[in-house]
């Protein structure tokens, strides 16, 4: 597995087989890790097709395992990375984290997508 993240919150892997391990460490481990899968599984339910899709959830060993959603951008237009974030909204979730550090590329479908959940919070259903 190749380690792509390795900070005071979370260690990321990339597996061969295009699987991403995250485990979370640092302050309020828990609470990050059930916030994103709640986040990831709401989405899923949503059809959200730009997040990666929650393959596994330990919450023994604060991991997830998830769908690879490409490769992190290097540079993207300030209005293109808030039209995305923007998109998030319409399927009922503000990321709370908007920086490009948690936008993506995947070259399978040309497609921008999003990552990094930890933070984001379920908007209320309108009345």
């Amino acid at each position: 597995m190749l380690k792509v993240k390795d900070t005071l919150r979370a260690t990321v892997h990339l597996s061969f087989d295009g699987r991403v391990y995250k485990a979370y460490h640092g302050p309020d481990a828990g609470k990050r890790f059930a916030n994103e899968v709640k986040v990831l599984k709401y989405l899923a339910t949503r059809g959200c097709p730009f997040v990666p899709r929650l393959l596994e959830a330990d919450p023994v060993q604060l991991r997830i395992v998830t769908t690879n959603c490409g490769t992190r951008v290097e540079r993207i237009d300030a209005e293109r990375a808030q039209q995305l974030f923007a998109e998030l909204e319409k399927y009922g979730v503000r990321h709370d984290d908007a920086d490009p550090r948690n936008i993506t590329y995947r070259f399978a479908d040309g497609r921008f997508c999003l990552i990094d959940f930890e933070f984001a919070t379920i908007l209320p259903e309108p009345t």
